[in-house]
């Protein structure tokens, strides 16, 4: 099999038992299949959730707890308790693993997300195991990426993973909710996540973790629109990642072939950025941009909303509304004024300097 970079994301209950505490039969089988993975030759990241679900027993809550100040407190337990159960059982089968806490901020921060970018790549390179999860003692809003479903999405688009493995307590994505269906059936590959499926998919994840179904699908549509493909299931044994890699596995799988990757810059533009004003444009350089691959230059721009410096990234309006968003090389101030020449025939435009340059540029 050619070698890959996975990314595989285990929930919380995937890892703990109904009381919060880590489940060692279940643990094990995680740690054996991640490191018949390695030996397999392919490289792993691992998306791992149970920090709150291990820690809020040790505090003394019967259950999840569900105020900001409670999940913290318990991560700041739990994560230390996770962290020393994957070093001891890695280093059975000689695997160094390193520990990497996010947060939103560090993707929507440019510099933050490239040195990310950079760690991920030197950790890989050198052969370490990174285990990642939100950084839930400091985070400033509740799990925002959804109890680590979208972080493994945007993980796998950053480092360019060749396939996304989310492993969750139920086999796969079913047409109606197979708990009160018994005639519910499988979907076992599905080329896009329609917004039929979201709305479908409401419903609460177990005790010890927060996300359902619909989390993984938008997590799921997200990775997929960065070109990665999507695996959604469950396994057991020491070869069931292996298994999934092969097109076996008790799942059910998301992909479409006709959807390229991003690069790094571009993912950070169309996902991460903050947009800092408008740009409208006429029907030649729409189709410019748009079909013909093309840099948007200034010619084709005949209005300017909000107040942007160069290097920040604004959207862009077409005649019948938003066409995308991208990294401008003009401020707003500057290209007013190259607008205002436009009007001005004793003075030309300077048309060979890109508004933004197509490989700066994310069509919506």
């Amino acid at each position: 099999m050619e070698k890959k970079r996975v990314v595989v994301k285990i929930g919380s209950s995937s890892l703990t038992n109904e009381r919060g505490e880590i489940d060692q039969a279940k643990f094990s089988d995680h740690i054996n299949a991640v490191a018949a993975l390695r030996k397999a030759g392919h490289e792993v990241l691992l998306v791992s959730s149970g920090a709150v679900a291990a820690g809020f027993a040790r505090l003394g809550y019967p259950s999840r707890p569900i105020t900001l100040k409670g999940k913290q407190a318990a991560a700041a337990v739990g994560q230390s308790l996770l962290i020393q159960s994957y070093i001891g059982k890695f280093s059975e089968h000689s695997i160094v693993p390193a520990q990497i806490l996010l947060t939103r901020s560090d993707f929507s921060n440019r510099d933050r997300y490239k040195n990310a970018y950079a760690t991920l790549m030197e950790l890989l390179e050198r052969r370490i195991l990174p285990i990642i999860n939100e950084n839930d003692t400091v985070s400033v809003e509740e799990l925002t990426f959804g109890d680590n479903d979208m972080l493994s999405a945007l993980v796998s688009g950053l480092i360019h993973a060749d396939q996304l493995i989310i492993l969750t307590d139920i086999n796969g994505l079913y047409d109606s909710d197979p708990r009160f269906n018994s005639h519910a059936k499988r979907m076992d590959f599905l080329e896009t996540v329609s917004d039929e499926m979201l709305a479908a998919a409401e419903g609460s994840g177990s005790k010890v973790g927060t996300g359902g179904m619909k989390s993984k699908l938008i997590a799921a549509k997200t990775a997929s629109s960065l070109g990665v493909p999507v695996f959604i299931g469950q396994g057991k044994g020491t070869r069931k990642l292996i298994e999934i890699l092969e097109g076996n596995g008790d799942g059910t799988y998301i992909s479409n072939n006709d959807l390229g990757s991003l690069n790094t810059s571009r993912q950070w533009i169309a996902l991460h950025s903050e947009v800092a004003g408008e740009i409208y444009i006429d029907q030649g350089a729409e189709e410019a941009i748009l079909y013909n691959g093309k840099s948007l230059l200034p010619p084709g721009v005949f209005k300017v909303k909000g107040s942007f410096d160069k290097g920040d990234v604004v959207e862009v309006f077409g005649r019948n509304g938003l066409l995308g968003r991208g990294e401008v090389t003009y401020s707003s101030e500057d290209l007013i004024k190259v607008i205002g020449k436009r009007s001005d025939r004793r003075e030309p435009i300077m048309s060979n300097i890109e508004v933004i340059h197509r490989d700066r540029w994310v069509k919506v």
